[in-house]
């Protein structure tokens, strides 16, 4: 046992395209493991079939140059379609039980002879927003976190640091980096938590700052959304879900993408150094505890996920309501903020109330959409949103496009990491450059980016019109 543990770990130390390190520790370690290949060689014998040979032949499909990425792009694929067929129906029975209980609520309050602006505050300000919160963010991360817990429980995350650890390698990355861009898919607070098993501090560094190109939960129900309904078609065939799910899985790798030019280019300036060796050794497979992993996700993630969703969304829910109902001459605090903000937003393909809602959406990604909502709709409160459909046509109202819905999953995707992620990285870091500078790069490539998409689509349409 020990041989073959020692030997894996070897080879993931010697992978083809990696490196060497010209370090005193690095060809020590890389010495004491060829030794101990040599000696498990002499005295281990292998089995050539039974369980550790069917280990041996797995990894040498999911860990190879030439099937290893498909694989790991097919297995995000079905994940993200299982997510998207299992999290529109119960979202649609959430947000109608969750509105019908409001009028109990507002019942309530009527009773009392609350005054209209305490009402307003609570029931459509606070509720409204958290009951939306609940209702669209819940079903996909019931779904998504049980089936990303599972892949690591079946011991296939460390195969997927194993493949990209050469291209963190070339980034001037350490190849760790590639574990807590996993954990930032579920929190980036929790991945720049992870980044403390790097203990290169350069390289915990540039981990910490480039963790927020991974899109965390807060964002997936809004990608998810959005491309069901401008990509799919509503979800209606098969054909458009699977476009949707092609769309959701094509903006993550723009994200994987632009995390390694991002750590490219600080390893190169501000963050300069030589990458550290890797030596990761690959567990065995093992079959998943499907209950115990379901328990365990729903209870360690997905409740303490949403309950930080909720604890955010009341408060600002609240705060946009009252934006959204006071008046300065002929419109409203949001009318006004949004009009500052116009200018920007048509640049990018988007509006002054979109860039508003990302704002106004700091403290945590999950409520930029119900924020957007609230600012669009004249009563100045969330309405109540019927599954895709409604939600798609209140956005088409409003002047959206197909280049408006890219853009606007494109901005999710590169903007500012939102304010727990921002003070983890402080806490982190203990210094306040490092937080903002976190913020910064994403934000001026998501701008560059979704102008880019608006200049090339005016180009193409004004090519089709001549």
């Amino acid at each position: 046992m020990c041989g073959r543990t020692n030997d894996r770990a070897f080879a993931a130390a010697r992978h083809p395209q990696g490196y060497i390190d010209t370090s005193y520790r690095d060809r020590m370690v890389t010495a004491l493991y060829a030794r101990a290949e040599a000696i498990a060689s002499r005295v281990v014998k292998k089995n050539a079939s039974g369980f550790f040979a069917l280990e041996e032949r797995l990894d040498a499909i999911v860990t190879s140059r030439v099937w290893g990425y498909p694989i790991m792009l097919a297995l995000l694929a079905f994940v993200f379609w299982l997510t998207l067929k299992g999290a529109n129906y119960p979202s649609g029975i959430l947000a109608n039980l969750f509105f019908a209980f409001q009028d109990v609520l507002s019942a309530f309050f009527y009773n009392l002879g609350a005054p209209d602006w305490l009402h307003g505050i609570v029931v459509t300000g606070m509720y409204r927003t958290l009951a939306w919160v609940v209702a669209v963010m819940l079903p996909p991360m019931a779904i998504f976190f049980p089936l990303f817990t599972l892949l690591e429980d079946l011991g296939y995350l460390p195969r997927i640091a194993f493949n990209l650890d050469s291209f963190f390698k070339k980034a001037g990355a350490h190849g760790k980096q590639a574990l807590t861009m996993c954990m930032g898919f579920g929190c980036n607070a929790a991945g720049v938590v992870g980044c403390r098993i790097i203990d290169s501090p350069r390289e915990r560094l540039l981990a910490v700052l480039t963790n927020n190109f991974s899109p965390c939960n807060g964002r997936f129900p809004t990608l998810i959304a959005l491309s069901g309904i401008f990509m799919g078609g509503f979800l209606t065939t098969w054909s458009g879900t699977m476009l949707a799910v092609l769309t959701v899985t094509a903006i993550i790798g723009v994200g994987i993408l632009l995390m390694f030019f991002t750590t490219w280019f600080l390893s190169r300036t501000v963050l300069k150094g030589e990458p550290s060796f890797f030596i990761l050794e690959l567990p065995p497979y093992r079959p998943p505890q499907v209950l115990r992993v379901i328990v365990r996700s729903l209870l360690d993630r997905t409740i303490y996920v949403l309950a930080r969703a909720v604890l955010v969304a009341a408060p600002a829910g609240a705060f946009t309501w009252v934006l959204a109902n006071l008046h300065l001459s002929e419109g409203t605090i949001i009318d006004h903020l949004a009009c500052i903000f116009q200018p920007i937003g048509k640049m990018m393909g988007l509006d002054g109330y979109i860039l508003l809602a990302f704002i106004l959406g700091l403290p945590a990604n999950e409520i930029v959409l119900p924020i957007l909502l609230m600012s669009y709709l004249s009563a100045g409160m969330l309405m109540e949103v019927d599954g895709l459909r409604a939600l798609g046509e209140i956005l088409m109202d409003k002047g959206w496009t197909l280049v408006t819905a890219i853009n606007f999953m494109l901005f999710s995707l590169l903007h500012w990491p939102c304010g727990t992620t921002l003070l983890t990285i402080y806490k982190e870091t203990k210094n306040w450059k490092w937080p903002l500078l976190a913020a910064a790069v994403p934000t001026v490539i998501g701008f560059a980016l979704c102008f880019l998409i608006k200049l090339l689509a005016g180009l193409m349409g004004r090519m089709a019109a001549g």
